[in-house]
């Protein structure tokens, strides 16, 4: 009787917040008149010049950003190519063309990074992990990266719900010169590549635009390798490394009028790749097949009352059907799954005093799974997120402050569910600027936490609806500073920071009297050290030099118990070192690039053993790029040399990675 009548208020809340941002759009924001003499006045034209401070200096938590002009320039090819560049961040890679690949921030987990695509937010209740190799870059104008709590409180309630959220924005066709936009891609490459796909974007008139993208890729990726797998040198080829994926996008823009604009988003992803495995001594064979389809459509609405009020309020609906199917040598296994989301957001925002502003974001999402696996509990979620925030900012101080309020409820069909989960997570974050030159020094705190997945709640045997979630303290000190005033430079980026990070309440398996089960036990705590800088210089006119590096200190060591072998061990797959960098001289013929991505050595088990440790790396690639145009043709072809190298080395134990490969892109634009 407890538990219906939290659900009910629950709902109650939901819906009476809800009604109340939507009454605020049929309200009209009252038009202030002006007094015209009538007469027609010509002002002389007067021409600033200066440079702007990058968002990712001037916000109070750590943020990274990377353009489109920014990837191009760099020769990346996909999401996690690209988010590699950014500190504090671990892609696991389980290797080849087809490999699954995760984000970690600051050695926090997959799990605690939130991934957004058009600001909505994509989720894996299952799993809690999200695939970014899905995503194409082809589309993508932006990439953004923030750790903590970003200084962008006009976002929905679940972008305030994890540690770090990575977001993805795609393109928005531009029709100032032409009312359609044109640009067909092709990338080929080693090991089978084959990467078309195309982006058409029509202006229907001076409300409606749409636009649609679409691409294929395919690839067998059967590379050689070499790899030693204990005193032995194996000495193979990939198999079942191959991949064939279809994905579609297609997006409506409505701008209802002046103050009010609606976007419609469908997108398809269709894939059947092969699971290539571990290589374990003399047995490389692998049979194990992923199949994925994930369908979403999405609405976005935003109303801008006036320069003080403006709402925006969004609704997605997800389905994901996987199929994991594998033929050992001990029998067949064909499990599937199926997950469906529901999701509702709307979030108010107000500026009432100049540089001061605040904002209520209230979520709804339902999430309900199905399986083929025995004793499937058909699980089913309620999440109601509140978060309220307030920015304040000025010439030389800004300050976020917000304070998310999480209710979580499940049912079952069969055995148990969860308990209710209720919990306050507060967030602020504050920059300070106390000199005229670009110095300016921040400081940040976020609580957090992170709900268990399905699979850790009911999956098989091994599950347990007793876990508490995972709790995260995330403190951060930094300063960051630039400039152009240097005589040999043209601009200068640095920032550094540091951070501490406590988690409580791991969640890992651990064995009992039978079986394995999930089990709260782990506490983790991390010290680390950021550092970013990048610095471009005009050779002359038409030459210029720029480079950009990362530097990444991360100590994440296991404090859970003062008396176990793991004691302040390094935790498994976290380097202590790591970063990139990337030169790049652009001239009116070519543009050339050198990249070089590097990580200390890991360890694949808790204990830090000899044995459980995998070695350092670096990985080097040159990219060539030259463009064509024509009218208003473009053309553009560019050449990559990855892992020069030619090294096999292991970002996931046994899962070595390709050797020296070559990758053509030619990119028409009209």
């Amino acid at each position: 009787m407890i538990r219906d009548n939290l659900c009910r208020y629950a709902r109650l809340r939901f819906y009476l917040s809800c009604f109340v941002c939507w009454l605020c759009v049929s309200l009209q924001a009252q038009q202030v008149g002006d007094s015209i003499t009538g007469k027609v006045h010509a002002i002389p034209e007067v021409g600033i010049k200066g440079r702007r401070v990058p968002p990712a200096l001037s916000a109070t938590a750590p943020l990274q950003q990377m353009k489109k002009t920014d990837m191009e320039r760099l020769g990346v090819s996909d999401v996690a190519d690209a988010v590699r560049h950014f500190s504090g961040v671990s892609v696991k890679d389980y290797g080849g063309i087809g490999g699954l690949k995760t984000i970690s921030v600051r050695s926090l987990g997959a799990q605690h990074t939130a991934v957004s695509y058009d600001g909505v937010t994509v989720s894996d209740c299952q799993s809690g992990q999200v695939d970014i190799s899905r995503f194409s870059l082809d589309n993508v104008s932006e990439l953004a990266l923030s750790i903590g709590q970003s200084d962008n409180i006009y976002q929905t309630a679940k972008m305030f719900a994890s540690a770090g959220a990575l977001s993805i924005e795609t393109a928005r066709p531009d029709f100032s010169d032409r009312p359609f936009r044109l640009l067909a891609n092709m990338k080929t490459g080693s090991y089978g590549l084959a990467n078309p796909s195309l982006f058409y974007a029509q202006k229907l008139s001076n409300r409606f635009s749409l636009s649609a993208y679409a691409d294929y890729l395919r690839a067998d990726g059967n590379y050689p390798f070499k790899i030693w797998n204990g005193n032995k040198l194996i000495d193979s080829k990939r198999n079942n490394s191959d991949i064939e994926t279809y994905r579609a996008e297609l997006n409506l823009f409505v701008t209802l009028n002046e103050k009010q604009d609606l976007k419609a988003k469908v997108y398809l992803f269709d894939s059947e790749r092969g699971l290539p495995g571990g290589v374990i001594y003399d047995n490389p064979y692998a049979a194990e097949r992923l199949y994925d389809r994930n369908y979403f459509g999405q609405l976005k609405y935003e109303n801008r009352f006036s320069e003080k009020w403006k709402l925006q309020a969004s609704g997605k609906f997800n389905f994901s059907w996987n199929r994991d199917y594998n033929n050992e040598s001990s029998g067949i296994t064909d499990n599937r799954f199926r997950q469906t989301e529901t999701y509702l957001s709307a979030t108010l925002w107000s500026e009432p005093v100049k540089g001061l502003s605040f904002s209520l974001a209230q979520d709804f999402a339902y999430n309900y799974l199905s399986t083929t696996l025995q004793n499937n509990q058909y699980p089913e979620r309620f999440t109601y997120l509140t978060a309220i925030a307030t920015h304040y900012k000025s010439n030389r101080f800004s300050a976020t402050v917000s304070l998310l309020n999480t209710y979580i409820t499940e049912n079952v069909r069969t055995g148990k569910a969860a308990a209710d989960r209720k919990r306050f997570s507060p967030a602020v974050s504050l920059s300070w600027k106390p000199f005229d030159f670009g110095l300016r020094f921040r400081a940040s705190y976020k609580d957090i936490f992170r709900t268990p997945t399905f699979n850790d709640l009911y999956y098989l045997v091994i599950g347990n609806y007793n876990l508490q979630p995972e709790k995260t303290r995330q403190l951060n000190i930094g300063s960051t500073w630039n400039s152009a005033s240097f005589s040999f430079v043209d601009l200068l980026n640095i920032s550094v920071d540091f951070y501490y990070n406590r988690m409580k309440d791991k969640i890992v398996a651990v064995p009992t009297m039978f079986v394995w089960k999930m089990t709260n036990i782990g506490e983790v705590e991390t010290i680390g050290a950021d550092v970013n800088i990048s610095t471009r210089m005009d050779v002359s006119n038409q030459c210029a030099i720029s480079f950009a590096g990362t530097y990444n200190f991360m100590q994440a060591e296991d404090i859970t118990d003062k008396n176990s072998k793991v004691w302040r061990n390094q935790i498994i797959y976290t380097p202590k070192h790591s970063g990139s960098g990337n030169l790049s001289l652009e001239t009116p013929w070519v543009i050339l690039t050198y990249n070089i991505l590097f990580a200390s050595e890991r360890y694949t088990l808790s204990q830090n053993l000899r044995d459980y440790r995998i070695k350092p790396y670096t990985d080097h690639s040159v990219s060539v790029s030259r463009r064509f145009k024509w009218k208003k043709h473009a053309l553009r072809i560019q050449i990559d040399a990855l892992n020069l190298s030619n090294k096999n080395y292991e970002i996931v134990r046994f899962y070595p990675m390709p050797g020296r490969n070559y990758k053509l892109t030619i990119n028409y634009n009209l």
